[in-house]
């Protein structure tokens, strides 16, 4: 099943990296949050992505141009003009990186890929969030239920804890509550092509828009995660996504 990223937007919250690269190649760990995405994907036999990018996809396309380059020692050959890899890591990922507009809406991003994807059903989600969920059990739920778009409900990181508070003394503090309620889309979706009678226009976004009408005919269903999930919205993000890198606690790495 290939797996369509959307890669395209600015990433303003983020502008202490953005300013110069596009916040799919931001780094954790000195790999693109990008590459992150498509190895646990990969892991789990998912092997051909359509990025979907927009500002600086420049930078995009030059870096996995060159990746087999910047992974592998190489003899230059410069009387036969050739280049050999020597220690010949293989990658075996198919990956089509299309300049979806700079300012395209994620609806208009989704259209302007669609002859591009092959199979009646295809997964999607975000350059810019990781997960440990199991891509088998979506695979599972997708199947055996009816809707054209399921996705994933997680609960997002608790940002501001709660108080405890005893008259006018604070004793203590609490995590957010987790409740059904407060679960939001993950991303970590996965579609039937017939979500495109839903986008009839480029100019949608496809969560404002599209899931919503998808949702009040029925056909949006929800994939339970109760497991690790940080997006990487802020620079608090990615300082947060490194540290439990380096410290070998990345709920992600396979």
């Amino acid at each position: 099943m290939e797996v369509v990223i959307f890669a395209g937007g600015a990433g303003t919250r983020l502008s202490e990296e953005t300013n110069l690269i596009p916040k799919p190649m931001v780094e954790i760990g000195g790999i693109p949050i990008l590459v992150h995405i498509i190895n646990y994907y990969a892991k789990f036999g998912h092997k051909e992505f359509i990025v979907c990018g927009g500002y600086k996809v420049d930078y995009i396309k030059n870096y996995f141009s060159n990746l087999l380059r910047n992974l592998n020692d190489l003899e230059l050959n410069f009387k036969n003009n050739t280049v050999s890899f020597l220690n010949s890591k293989k990658i075996d990922w198919e990956i089509k990186i299309i300049d979806t507009g700079l300012k395209t809406n994620t609806g208009g991003r989704l259209h302007n890929v669609k002859n591009l994807i092959k199979g009646e059903n295809f997964m999607l989600t975000y350059g810019d969030g990781l997960s440990n969920i199991d891509l088998i059990k979506l695979e599972q739920f997708h199947f055996k239920g009816k809707n054209l778009v399921n996705l994933s409900g997680v609960f997002p990181p608790p940002r501001f804890g709660g108080l405890k508070i005893s008259k006018e003394q604070i004793i203590g503090f609490t995590e957010k509550p987790k409740d059904e309620v407060s679960r939001v889309n993950g991303g970590f979706m996965i579609c039937n092509k017939k979500v495109f009678d839903y986008i009839t226009s480029e100019d949608l976004s496809f969560e404002i828009e599209v899931l919503p009408l998808l949702a009040k005919n029925n056909k949006l269903g929800c994939y339970k995660h109760d497991g690790f999930w940080q997006p990487m919205d802020t620079l608090r993000d990615k300082k947060y996504l490194e540290k439990i890198w380096h410290k070998g606690d990345a709920a992600w790495r396979i």
